[in-house]
């Protein structure tokens, strides 16, 4: 599976805030140390996930969705059903961590 970017492009809130089932927002940038370590557990805990929403966001000062969500450290994982954060995971060191963020949302 190939390493998605983090887009510049970024949905709005409320956007977010609409939008049906399970869904994982990525905040993070393209430089950072700590999000291209976490990409290998990252991706490992995607496997088998490919319909999930999985939006991968750069953050940073002026963002407004990062800020929204009180993001502080990169990269952060949010999982949301219905738009609504169940989860979140900081700079994960084990695709176990992203797991269990993923069990949450998709009730397994």
């Amino acid at each position: 599976m190939e390493i998605q970017d983090y887009s510049p492009d970024q949905p709005a809130r409320a956007e977010v805030d609409a939008w049906p089932g399970a869904a994982v927002i990525e905040f993070g940038t393209g430089w950072c140390g700590h999000c291209k370590a976490a990409q290998p557990s990252i991706q490992a805990a995607f496997e088998g996930h490919n319909q999930l929403r999985h939006v991968k966001v750069e953050d940073g000062q002026g963002r407004a969705l990062g800020r929204s969500f009180r993001i502080k450290l990169w990269p952060t994982l949010v999982f949301l059903k219905n738009g609504v954060e169940v989860d979140r995971v900081v700079r994960p060191l084990d695709a176990d961590e992203v797991r269990k963020g993923l069990a949450r949302i998709l009730g397994s």
